[in-house]
This record gives structure tokens, C-alpha cells and sequence, in this order.
């Protein structure tokens, strides 16, 4: 009697099992080495740039098989805002679009007293004219507000409690959302390092439509 009734015991708790795992949603999977030719230039700050931003995108990035470059406002080792170190491969003002798939702009406390600069505004101004990938995360989509890029387009950032950063992004145009990652065709923005991966994710996606 006590073998039966642990034997039925058993089967209830195998197909409640069945029933709670069916009712979950599949966890998004990174696509391992399908962008592989596909390259993206991330732009970040020389000093304070905001670690999780960079390192967790380039990881995913690199994981689908992007072929990364990191540009920054000066050659050398620069240093996150955590202490993270990047070597950077090149100057923003030796970015060439034509040689990216994607051109990202990262955030940090250091982003717009290094990268806030004529020389990003026209990057990121002939990413849109050559139909590339254009994202940016934190504070950073107020460069490409600055660029005139974001016109028109749905877009996030950080704000803090004064709401100046979106704000900001409205005088120039942009439609913003109070959202963690935005996309409105192929500019993707989100608002801190908390969405660093869902950022990530979006940049591949989007490349892999493209494809």
C-alpha cells in the first residue's frame, strides 16, 4: 500500500513537473559563430568609460562571430569607470563606416567630455547615410541626438530624477521611451548597464536580419 501510494506520488509530481517547464518561456540564445565576416567598432571613452557596457555586448558580439575593433578618443589602454582595461585599435576620427557592420557608442561617467565631439557626430551621421547599424547605450544616444541622427526615431538613455538626458534627446527630435533597450529600424539605444546584455543581444539580431 505504501509503494503504491509513493509510486502515484511520484507520477503527480513528474507531469506537474512537465506542466511547469511547458509554461516557461525559452531563455534567448546567443547564435554561436553565425555572423562570422560581420565586424562592429565599439566607441568608448579613454577614461571612465562604463565597463559593463562594453565588456558584456563585445562578449556576445565576439560569441556570434563579429569581428570586434575599439575606438576611442586616444590610442592606448583605456580604462573603465570599474577598472577595466581595452586596448584601443584605432581613433574615432580614423573610424571608415564603409569598413563596419555595426558602429557602437558606449556610456560611462567619462563618455561625453571625451567622445561628445564632431568627429562622432559624423560617424555616426554616415553610419545612417550608409544604412549600417548605429547603437548607443547610457548616455551616449546624446551624441547621436547631437548628430541629428535620432530625428524622428524612438529612442532611450539614462536619465537621472531631473529627466534632462531625455529631454535632451527630445530637442532633437527623438521620440523617447522609457524603455531599457529601443530599436526603430537599425539604430538601437538603451539606457545603462543593467540592459548591457539585452543591448547585445538586439545589436546581433538585428545584424542576423540583415543578413
Amino acid at each position: 500500500m505504501k509503494k503504491a501510494l509513493f509510486l502515484l506520488l511520484v507520477f503527480f509530481l513528474l507531469i506537474f513537473g512537465i506542466f511547469i517547464l511547458k509554461g516557461q518561456k525559452p531563455k534567448t540564445k546567443i547564435p554561436m559563430q553565425k555572423l562570422v565576416g560581420k565586424k562592429a567598432v565599439m566607441i568608448i571613452a579613454f577614461r571612465d568609460f562604463r565597463d559593463a557596457e562594453y565588456f558584456v555586448p563585445k562578449e556576445i558580439l565576439e560569441k556570434a562571430g563579429v569581428e570586434v575593433k575599439t575606438a576611442s578618443n586616444k590610442k592606448g589602454m583605456a580604462i573603465g569607470a570599474d577598472g577595466g582595461e581595452a586596448v584601443v585599435d584605432l581613433l574615432v576620427s580614423e573610424i571608415n563606416p564603409a569598413e563596419f557592420d555595426a558602429i557602437i557608442f558606449v556610456g560611462g561617467p567619462g563618455c561625453l567630455e571625451n567622445l561628445d565631439s564632431e568627429q562622432s557626430y559624423q560617424v555616426a551621421r554616415a553610419a545612417v547615410q550608409q544604412e549600417k547599424v548605429l547603437a548607443a547605450i547610457c548616455i551616449s544616444p546624446v551624441i547621436l541626438a547631437k548628430a541629428g541622427v535620432l530625428n524622428g526615431k524612438r529612442a532611450t538613455c539614462w536619465t537621472d530624477f531631473t529627466k534632462s538626458q531625455a529631454k535632451l534627446l527630445e530637442k532633437f527630435g527623438a521620440k523617447f521611451q522609457e524603455e531599457n533597450v529601443e530599436v526603430d529600424g537599425k539604430i538601437i539605444t538603451a539606457n545603462g548597464p543593467d540592459a548591457a546584455e539585452e543591448f547585445g543581444k538586439a545589436i546581433v539580431e538585428n545584424l542576423t536580419i540583415q543578413q
